[in-house]
């Protein structure tokens, strides 16, 4: 399930994977705030808070997780991954820059508010 997060910098668009993640998810939660924060900001900082394992993505979501990737590519400026994973936190730093033109980060769980600095920088 995907959860918009509140309470962050107009700047930012902030999503909380847990359990199964579906297109429908994606569809409905990722892609119209993504879409909306393109219109008002013109760019993407996009902070993922990721508490379930990339495996409980569906076919679906990673399909529309990429087009919708696709669709903004030259869009994106930051991308913080915050999780316990570190694995993935590893990937995000030291791999995934050279997926995007933007910046990415990742954040250990208990560094979810200093990712949010750094994002909104």
């Amino acid at each position: 399930m995907l959860q918009f997060i509140n309470d962050l910098p107009d700047n930012i668009i902030g999503i909380h994977a847990i359990g199964e993640v579906t297109k429908e998810d994606i569809d409905n939660v990722l892609i119209p705030r993504l879409d909306d924060l393109v219109k008002r900001q013109g760019e993407i900082n996009y902070l993922l808070v990721l508490e379930t394992d990339a495996q409980n993505f569906s076919a679906g979501a990673w399909w529309d997780d990429i087009k919708v990737g696709l669709k903004h590519f030259t869009k994106w400026k930051k991308v913080a991954v915050v999780t316990d994973q570190k694995s993935v936190e590893w990937f995000t730093s030291n791999i995934f820059k050279f997926l995007i033109p933007g910046t990415s980060k990742g954040f250990s769980l208990d560094k979810l508010e200093e990712a949010v600095k750094w994002i909104a920088e």
